[in-house]
């Protein structure tokens, strides 16, 4: 059985890490990772579009300049991407997404094993928290970095802005703002972390406990130690 201290170590990893499972639920669950301003010139006037939007639902209005405002209804992201960087880019936030939270339940099982017992596979210990945090972290990160260069770069929102309102001419400029959905992934990061730390401390003052008890050995005269 493991010792108390062991126990309380990875049992608060183990909640961090449930936490973090939970996150990236509402991450990919919610559709609140931006909203977009996107302005265009038609042949008369100029038509601002507001789009709220996440991985796979968006929801868009429209504002022309004679103060006409008119709400579309609801749409699926993929259904309005034509440009196959944009499509791209999106899948794969979605499957590193879905790669953090395998990644992130892995940890959480590896944690739990270490609450209750010591396995004696060198992988199913700390090594492995370390992996398996690392990995959800990574996977988190990568779909940070992902997601505003489709916005940014690839104009995912203007593409957006034209799949829903089909009389659209010039592009004139966006103004992006992003929401909680996306930023709740960089508490995911900060969760990862945390967990990690937590088992460092475990291991170091391990460490440290089991130097300490070899010391007097070593520092025994030769023939205490003989005798």
């Amino acid at each position: 059985m493991p010792s108390r201290k062991k126990t309380a170590m990875f049992a608060s990893s183990f909640v961090i890490c449930v936490g973090s499972f939970a996150m990236i639920c509402v991450v990919l669950g919610t559709q609140e990772w931006i909203s977009s301003l996107v302005s265009f010139s038609t042949t008369n006037s100029t038509v601002t579009v507001s789009l709220t939007y996440g991985l796979f639902r968006a929801t868009c209005e429209h504002v022309i300049d004679v103060g006409l405002q008119v709400t579309e209804e609801p749409f699926q992201v993929a259904d309005k991407l034509t440009n196959t960087r944009t499509r791209a880019t999106i899948t794969a936030i979605i499957v590193v997404l879905v790669l953090a939270l395998l990644t992130s339940l892995m940890s959480a099982g590896f944690t739990c094993t270490n609450t209750v017992s010591n396995p004696y596979q060198t992988f199913l210990g700390p090594i492995g928290v370390y992996t398996w945090n690392s990995l959800c972290g990574i996977f988190v990160l990568l779909a940070m970095i992902l997601f505003p260069v489709n916005v940014e770069g690839f104009g995912l929102s203007t593409e957006l802005a034209q799949g829903c309102v089909s009389f659209l001419q010039t592009h004139i400029q966006s103004v992006h703002s992003y929401g909680y959905s996306y930023w709740i992934m960089m508490i995911i990061i900060f969760l990862n972390a945390a967990s990690t730390i937590i088992i460092y401390f475990y291991q170091h003052a391990r460490y440290t406990q089991k130097k300490e008890q070899e010391r007097p050995i070593e520092n025994a005269p030769k023939d205490v130690i003989l005798f």
